[in-house]
């Protein structure tokens, strides 16, 4: 039995749904386990971006090796208010849990699924801290297009996650090793046997209110699964 209360490893990938993490998704997920009384530390690997998007435009407006593009821990630093660590600084044994939200930068920054696809590869880090926690046995969370991150580091063991209902992201994920779980905006996959719990997210949610319960139903489960 632990004497302490769960403690949550958040994975961040820059600020903003175009091109690093989903903020709305972020944001709730810590929201959804202060109010479950447990801890968090964000996290966020130190590279820089893809691409770089004015999300007034839509149009980008750097891209990687641009002297102007941007740096993903600095970028994630301003969604937790500068509380954040070099992913590189994670070590399993220190948390109970890890959670990966959603945005574009899960699929650019994190790995690059969104331009790969199937034949993607993973932030050297972001893989190291997903295959350590895997070993060392915490609850692995992801929400919306996130859990590609999870296919690819994981999807080896036959992992079972939802990415909603999207049919030619299953076929990928499928690729990758993972079976992929339709499930509604605010429902969540639990693959028990791998201790893995994914929700969809905007990737069919269509409010905050939507995106918040998505993650209390997610950190819920999560917390399901940890032994405390």
């Amino acid at each position: 039995m632990q004497e302490q209360l769960p403690k949550f490893a958040i994975v961040l990938s820059g600020c903003g749904v175009f091109d690093g993490s989903e903020i709305h998704e972020s944001v709730c997920a810590m929201l959804a386990v202060e109010q479950s009384g447990c801890q968090y530390q964000c996290f966020a690997p130190n590279t820089w971006q893809a691409r770089t998007i004015d999300h007034f435009t839509g149009q980008a407006t750097a891209i990687a090796g641009d002297e102007d593009n941007r740096n993903v821990l600095a970028e994630s630093a301003r969604i937790a208010r500068g509380n954040i660590k070099d992913l590189s600084e994670f070590k399993a044994k220190d948390f109970d849990a890890i959670i990966l939200p959603g945005g574009f930068g899960a699929a650019l920054n994190l790995s690059d699924f969104g331009i790969k696809g199937a034949e993607c590869d993973a932030n050297t880090e972001v893989k190291r801290a997903l295959e350590e926690a895997y070993s060392e046995g915490l609850v692995i969370g992801a929400m919306c297009i996130a859990p590609v991150v999870l296919a690819k580091v994981l999807g080896k063991n036959n992992i079972h996650i939802t990415i909603g209902n999207d049919k030619n992201l299953a076929v990928g994920l499928k690729k990758m090793g993972a079976v992929a779980e339709e499930r509604d905006a605010t429902g969540v996959c639990v693959d028990i046997e791998h201790k893995i719990v994914t929700t969809p997210c905007y990737m069919l949610a269509t409010s905050l209110p939507q995106i918040y319960e998505g993650a209390r139903n997610l950190v819920d489960k999560m917390l399901e699964l940890i032994d405390y």
